[in-house]
């Protein structure tokens, strides 16, 4: 068996005991290190894993011998702390977004490669069952011709949840709905549809003060020439309603729902294949909306390093939901539509 990969953790917040479970299920991780500044929380990790609690990271990476380190800490300061972490490791694992400014994820690209550091970003819904279904159809071309892809993401976060953190719902570190809570299915509407030419984004803070948004609405125009629309919020209430992802193509039509894109609702193809029998088992039922993914996709990144081969989830592979993200503040903060690719002048997020 290969020596462990020695792994450390900064941020011990919400998602932190989603990672601390997924590092101790994989047999070919350690997790040795967490850090927060938060004496509490560091604490609360370290007895949930057995690893050692530091308050700072820099301190952490030079008091232990780690492969991997997980910034698990507030999206703005993703790019910061990878930009420092990447001379020490040989991999950075960042969650969603990689940053929030296009230039700070830039920025960590490159000191990855210079460092010759391997990078990758967490979007554990693609690894549902139901998601790896809707791929393995999609490579075998059986949708045809593109025609529209949708995403709703309709969850609930009180006042009580941005006032668990100073940082929670501003421009500087978190962003609103599009840039927390539905990245991860901005990713998955890219992934299947591809490259977007152009977006109209329209967004309101309507239940909560914060200072970005707490719904949105969004639609795009796709390079092969289809259409898109995100619906996004966090303003549901009482509870999480709905995550979930729509693919129509010429030949098919496929659902994914769930509240957290986990389980096959629609299932229809004009050409039947003897896998359509048991596609609507392709599901699972997550306690909360994060999943089952995180499991996988560290999986994914031991596979990467022993095997050098290029991971789903690189940083360029991260950067490209980022973009999209951006283009949509842009719009709605311009009330005009936005091309792809250009240069962010009016977002202010991550600033």
């Amino acid at each position: 068996m290969n020596e462990q990969l020695r792994i450390g953790l900064i941020g011990c917040g919400r998602i932190s005991p989603r990672h601390v479970d997924a590092v101790g299920a994989v047999e070919q991780l350690r997790l040795v290190a967490v850090c927060d500044p938060m004496a509490e929380r560091a604490a609360r990790a370290a007895a949930a894993s057995g690893a050692r609690a530091y308050a700072d990271y820099r301190e952490m990476l030079r008091a232990e011998r780690l492969d991997i380190v997980s910034i698990l800490t507030e999206s703005g300061s993703h790019g910061r702390i990878g930009v420092d972490v990447a001379p020490h490791v040989g991999a950075v694992v960042v969650e969603k977004p990689m940053a929030l400014a296009l230039e700070d994820a830039d920025r960590l690209i490159e000191a990855c490669d210079a460092h010759r550091t391997r990078l990758f970003v967490v979007k554990q819904n693609r690894y549902n069952p139901a998601i790896v279904r809707l791929r393995k159809a999609f490579e075998a071309g059986r949708f045809g011709k593109l025609v529209m892809g949708t995403v709703r993401v309709r969850w609930c976060r009180t006042q009580a949840y941005y006032d668990q953190d100073p940082w929670r719902g501003t421009w500087k570190d978190d962003g609103g709905v599009f840039a927390n809570q539905a990245s991860h299915h901005l990713d998955l509407l890219q992934w299947f549809m591809g490259p977007v030419e152009s977006v109209m984004a329209y967004t309101a803070a309507r239940l909560v003060r914060i200072e970005t948004e707490d719904t949105g609405v969004a639609i795009f125009r796709f390079v092969n020439g289809a259409l898109g629309v995100v619906e996004a919020t966090t303003a549901t209430r009482p509870k999480d309603l709905e995550g979930s992802l729509s693919v129509l193509g010429e030949k098919g039509t496929v659902v994914v729902g769930g509240f957290a894109v986990n389980r096959v609702d629609v299932w229809n193809f004009a050409e039947p294949d003897p896998s359509d029998a048991d596609a609507m088992d392709a599901a699972t039922s997550p306690p909360n909306v994060y999943g089952f993914g995180h499991q996988a996709f560290y999986r994914d990144v031991v596979d990467a390093l022993q095997t050098g081969k290029r991971a789903m989830l690189d940083g360029f592979e991260g950067r490209k939901s980022l973009e999209l993200m951006n283009a949509i503040y842009e719009s709605a903060a311009t009330r005009a539509e936005v091309r792809l690719r250009y240069v962010p002048r009016g977002v202010p997020l991550g600033r």
